[in-house]
């Protein structure tokens, strides 16, 4: 890799990608509309000669054209979160669907090495009690799941009809710092914010449902991996920690870490949300080597 695009570069996992990269040495194409991105997310590196930011939408082309010059890899982080589905699933379908293809169309003309696609767990729906691998059946139950499915449709369209060399990495249940704490932002965040305050935290349905989460350094490391070794070409991957915990579980040691009373509120599940994962990360553990924190530290990388 020498110069490659980061879309989704002042979002949480963007960010944390393009400060790895710039500091491997490679020059970084930043792009977000900052939407949801942040620039203070860049913060430690935006003034470094690897990188340079484009505010741009990946839903429009014409804006995109011009970066692609002498780019060799794309990482496809940017992309409407199961929250905004809820609210705006029209648009939803537009960054997920429409932004990948006009990101895969501009790799195969301008001829990209490698194309990194970031998609999600949620494209599995429910396990209904067997193990989620990377040939489980796909039943998405959200608007965010299908878009995101969609997505990979498009990624796994190209790289069999067209010869782009691609890889898509299924996230599960992200964790770090620079993790929106909004509305908008991971449950963990959100629940730190919250107990930092001393104020009550809110769990939709009985707090039983099953959650991996993932630390942002280990999603990072896949995405390295995904564009280095040659064994992932045409590969989708789970990326996902080894533990499986109940958010009940979680929630109550992320209170124990921040030595904060907890005081709980449930509401009923909200529509779309999966409330058991079983999944497997054996796939990208065998073909990379890595080994996922699991979430006891975790929790005391984002606090």
């Amino acid at each position: 890799m020498k110069r490659v695009i980061v879309t989704g570069c002042a979002g949480f996992i963007g960010s944390h990608l393009s400060e790895r990269l710039v500091n491997m040495g490679v020059y970084v194409v930043g792009v977000d509309n900052l939407s949801a991105g942040k620039m203070s997310n860049m913060k430690t590196f935006i003034d470094s000669p690897n990188f340079s930011f484009h505010e741009a939408d990946i839903t429009n082309y014409g804006l995109l054209k011009h970066l692609f010059t002498d780019v060799d890899t794309v990482f496809h982080q940017a992309a409407s979160k199961k929250t905004v589905c809820m609210k705006d699933p029209m648009r939803d379908l537009e960054v997920n669907a429409k932004g990948t293809y006009n990101l895969l169309l501009l790799s195969e003309h301008f001829g990209v090495k490698k194309f990194v696609h970031a998609s999600t767990g949620s494209v599995y729906g429910e396990s209904n009690g067997k193990i989620q691998d990377e040939n489980f059946n796909i039943n998405p139950c959200s608007f965010y799941g299908i878009s995101k499915f969609a997505g990979e449709r498009y990624v796994n369209l190209f790289h069999k009809e067209k010869g782009l060399n691609t890889t898509i990495l299924r996230y599960f249940h992200v964790i770090g710092t620079r993790q929106e704490n909004n509305e908008y932002g991971g449950v963990m965040a959100i629940f730190a914010k919250k107990l930092s305050l001393g104020q009550p935290v809110t769990i939709f349905g009985d707090g039983t449902q099953m959650r991996c989460f993932t630390h942002v350094s280990d999603i990072v490391e896949a995405n390295i991996c995904s564009a280095t070794k040659s064994i992932s070409i045409g590969q989708i991957y789970n990326v996902c920690a080894d533990s499986h915990v109940t958010l009940l579980d979680a929630t109550e040691k992320l209170s124990i870490a921040l030595n904060a009373k907890l005081n709980i509120n449930y509401l009923p599940a909200q529509e779309g949300d999966i409330k058991f994962f079983n999944v497997s990360n054996e796939k990208i553990k065998a073909h990379f080597g890595i080994e996922f924190r699991d979430f006891d530290k975790s929790i005391r990388n984002i606090l």
